[in-house]
């Protein structure tokens, strides 16, 4: 029997209550590590090597150390996607107003 974990979006620290724009922020900085996870994964970081034969479970793992460290690079700085969607975002964010 083969067990499947569910994929999410990786989650990054929740919002300060006293920036306004605190969600914007939240949620251009997972759209940040959601890129930089599969970036990492194209990259072959966390690839089963030859010498061992990890199966799935190694293949779960990996993932979930992919999602970890792109949520680290997002969270101190990544690279700087997170500051220009947060900015589109906030723009079209007072257009609509």
């Amino acid at each position: 029997m083969t067990m499947t974990l569910p994929i999410s979006a990786p989650q990054v620290s929740a919002p300060a209550d006293t920036d306004p724009h605190a969600r914007l922020r939240q949620v251009a900085t997972e759209l940040e590590a959601t890129f930089l996870a599969e970036m990492l994964k194209h990259a072959g970081f966390g690839e089963a090597r030859e010498s061992f034969g990890g199966g799935i479970g190694e293949d779960q793992i990996a993932s979930m150390m992919r999602t970890q460290h792109a949520q680290a690079i997002a969270r101190s700085g990544g690279l700087g996607l997170a500051d220009s969607i947060f900015q589109s975002l906030l723009a079209r964010e007072e257009a609509n107003q």
